[in-house]
Order: C-alpha cells, then sequence, then structure tokens
C-alpha cells in the first residue's frame, strides 16, 4: 500500500495546485484523471507567472483569479492551455490561479478555494524535486515558489496537505544535489512523512493525458516550452540520456531517464517543519520578501558539501 494513494482514495473533494510556478500544475494532471475516474471532485490551482488582466481571467482577490476558455490568450499562459485541453475532454474543472504573492495572502486565497469548494485535502505539485528542500543544501533551485506555497497551504488547511514531486534528476539542470534529495527523502521516512513513490506508466490513461496536455501547450506557446513537462514527457516516450526536446535546453548536457515519471510523496507538515526558512517566510506579503528570507536565513547556514549519487 502507498500512503499517498490511501490518502487520495479517502478523500472526497481535492485540490490540486502547482507548488513552483509556470507550468507546475501540469504535473498533478495524472492525478485529476484518476481521482475523476473514481468519481471524485477535482479542483486546479497554479502559482503563476502569467500577466493577467481582465480579458485574462475573472479577478476574485488581490492575488487570486480564476480562468476558462472564454478569457483571452497571450504568449505565454499554462493555464489558458490547461482549460482548452479540459474543455476539449468535455471535463469541467474550475482552475485557479495565485499570482506571485508571499505567504499571508497566498494563505488567505486558499482559505477561499478550499472553502468554496467544501476541499478536504489539498495537494500540491511540483515539477522537479526542489520543492523538498531544507535550507542547508548546496544548490536550492528555484524554491522560492515552492516554499512560500508549502508554507501557506500548511497554514491554511493544516494536516490536509500532501506534497507529490515528478521529475527526479530534472533539477540538475538549476543546480539541484539529488544526493541530498535523497538524504532529504530518508530523514522525511524515519519520521512518517515520506508516503511512498509510484511511476506514472507510459501507456496508461494517466500518462496519455499529461503528453495530450504538454503537446498541445507546446503548439499553442512555441517561444517557451516547459523544460520540466518536456523532459517528463520526454521520458514518458522512452527517450534516454542527452536528448533535448527543447532548444531551451542549448548545449548542457542532460540525462533523460525512466526516473523522470517517478511521483515522490510527502506529507507536508512534515517537509514544511523541517525547512530552515519557514518561520521567516509566514509573515510575507511578497514573492520578493520571500526570496530575500530565504537569502537571510541561508547565509547563517553551514551547507552540505555537494556529492555525487555512487554508481
Amino acid at each position: 500500500m502507498i500512503p499517498f494513494l490511501d490518502r487520495l482514495d479517502r478523500a472526497n473533494r481535492i485540490l490540486i495546485v502547482g507548488c513552483g510556478g509556470g507550468f507546475d500544475v501540469y504535473s498533478g494532471v495524472p492525478l485529476a484523471i484518476r481521482l475523476l475516474a473514481r468519481g471524485k471532485y477535482v479542483a486546479l490551482a497554479n502559482y503563476s507567472f502569467t500577466s493577467f488582466d481582465p480579458l485574462t481571467g475573472e479577478r476574485l482577490s488581490e492575488v487570486l483569479w480564476r480562468v476558462d476558455t472564454r478569457h483571452g490568450s497571450l504568449p505565454y499562459f499554462p493555464e489558458r492551455w490547461l482549460c482548452e485541453w479540459l474543455a476539449g475532454r468535455d471535463v469541467s474543472v474550475p482552475v485557479y490561479a495565485f499570482i506571485q504573492p508571499g505567504v499571508l495572502p497566498l494563505a488567505e486565497a486558499f482559505r477561499e478555494i478550499v472553502t468554496t469548494h467544501a476541499i478536504d485535502l489539498v495537494v500540491l505539485v511540483d515539477g522537479g524535486t526542489d520543492s523538498l528542500i531544507f535550507g542547508d543544501e548546496p544548490g536550492l533551485g528555484t524554491v522560492t515558489e515552492d516554499a512560500i506555497t508549502l508554507v501557506a497551504a500548511d497554514e491554511a488547511a493544516p494536516g490536509r496537505v500532501l506534497l507529490a514531486a515528478l521529475g527526479f534528476g530534472i533539477d540538475e539542470y538549476h543546480g539541484v544535489s539529488h544526493h541530498s534529495f535523497l538524504e532529504n527523502v530518508a530523514t522525511l521516512g524515519r519520521e512518517g512523512g515520506y508516503l511512498g513513490a509510484f511511476s506514472l506508466t507510459p501507456g496508461s490513461a494517466e500518462a496519455d493525458a499529461l503528453l495530450e496536455l504538454i503537446d498541445l501547450a507546446n503548439a499553442r506557446q512555441t517561444t517557451l516550452p516547459s523544460i520540466v513537462n518536456n523532459s517528463v514527457a520526454s521520458a514518458l516516450r522512452g527517450e534516454f540520456g542527452n536528448f533535448h526536446a527543447t532548444d531551451r535546453t542549448g548545449s548542457g548536457t542532460l540525462f533523460i531517464n525512466p526516473l523522470m515519471g517517478l511521483y515522490w510523496t510527502f506529507d507536508a507538515a512534515r517537509v514544511v517543519a523541517h525547512m530552515a526558512y519557514g518561520k521567516a517566510l509566514r509573515s510575507t506579503t511578497t514573492r520578493h520578501q520571500a526570496r530575500l528570507a530565504i537569502e537571510e536565513v541561508r547565509y547563517d547556514l553551514k551547507l552540505r558539501p555537494r556529492q555525487p549519487i555512487p554508481l
């Protein structure tokens, strides 16, 4: 039994949130497909980098917008492509966007969605694995948005938040130490905070749905395709090694491999408890404040040495 899947099966109304910005909500789509097939209620949300206005969304609060297919297009609009894909499947799921807030306004936005939809479980999804960062690692990747979302969700729905990270190995491109990631998983495992890993299997309905969505997004948005999602898609399609699905990865060396199709899952409260900067983030109102808080805390930490994974 995988505890994470057991928690999903026991919930009835689930909010799935992309926690790291950009296209992260796409990593939750396979989970949404599984839940919808079981008759569960699902809502989707994303920490967004989109520039919203009244033509591209319905503003519900200072930082919370709702998006659907009635709203116009932008050159960069992951949430719009998601709505279009859902409509093409005749799936009615509310889609929300958070506009780069700090913890305090994001926690309030979480409370509004949780109350409006009577949510009993929040699942944060990360494209990559830099959400599982305690702060003393040799490289943090793009951790600010993940950390804000984790702390805010824990504030808004304590005891009802899980974390799922898809794309092991991708964040090497952003300087993350996967040796440190695995050490963090072991730490959480000793405390009951690690809820298991499972594979997004090629040829499954869930994997096919994700590939279909990524293809649509690539067609709609040709200038900034998602590095993470295209790496996962490459792995699901059987590519291996230094394969580049997008020229955004330039001349760097990639290691596309089957481990990128694994979901690693955790109790979010246990992750937040290990964040060296968790307390400092709780009073932030903007993403800039959060980034500075992380930098200040990290300045005083003794960092772990960077180590390779033994082969």
